[in-house]
């Protein structure tokens, strides 16, 4: 099996694996060293490189748990898996829900996030690291905070933050009063590990952008949750 990572359930059906299967990494976090498994960090070149090394390490079964936004992968994993005759299948989890209190405003990409921010002075970015691209476009009225795994150093009007879920409810507390931030941009990952934030948010009143979630490829079975897959898989 070749199991592509990108949510933290990847890691635990990692742990359940074999030692002829392979536990894919594109290398932008942490790469476990403890693991039952072979673990390979790297891309593949598109759909057609991944085929090849389907074919070349006689996978069975890839398995797409990447995150809910890494769109061009898991269309390169379904179209690999087509070309190269095996199953694929994937963890799709379900996004978050609005709650009663919520403002939550959809933009569907950069652009429409851009014209959407103009009102704010203070936001918090929790995309990862698509805003370091733009930090020389700040507008002078505004100055940003972006939190990703990796850190780098502050400008005149960005502080960039390195750090990796799970957030406590405390710590985001913490971090919307110090900030001061007016508006929170956030994927809809639907993960538990930095869900708080949205709930901060909820009690200060600040609105949050949520980016739209991309359409992904269907795939022979599809599971909402890590451990429904996991048992799929025993």
């Amino acid at each position: 099996m070749l199991l592509l990572g990108g949510v933290s359930e990847a890691l635990a059906l990692a742990r359940h694996l074999e030692a002829d299967d392979i536990y894919s990494l594109a290398g932008l976090g942490r790469v476990p060293e403890d693991l039952p498994c072979q673990v390979r960090v790297g891309g593949y070149g598109g759909a057609e490189g991944l085929a090849q090394f389907i074919a070349e390490n006689s996978i069975g079964l890839l398995v797409d748990a990447t995150h809910p936004y890494a769109a061009q992968i898991s269309a390169n994993a379904a179209r690999a898996a087509t070309l190269a005759s095996i199953p694929c299948w994937a963890l799709r989890r379900p996004g978050w829900v609005a709650q009663a209190g919520d403002d939550w405003r959809e933009v569907a990409d950069w652009n429409d996030l851009i014209h959407s921010l103009k009102p704010f002075r203070r936001p918090l970015f929790t995309l990862g690291r698509e805003p370091l691209e733009h930090l020389d476009e700040i507008p002078e009225h505004q100055h940003w905070t972006v939190r990703c795994l990796q850190s780098q150093a502050a400008t005149p009007r960005a502080e960039i933050i390195g750090a990796r879920g799970p957030f406590t409810l405390e710590s985001e507390r913490a971090l919307f009063a110090r900030l001061r931030c007016d508006v929170l941009i956030s994927k809809n990952s639907g993960s538990e590990a930095t869900e708080h934030k949205l709930q901060v948010a909820r009690e200060l009143g600040v609105p949050v952008l949520v980016l739209r979630r991309p359409t992904l490829p269907a795939v022979e079975r599809e599971f909402t949750d890590g451990v429904a897959l996991l048992n799929a898989l025993l």
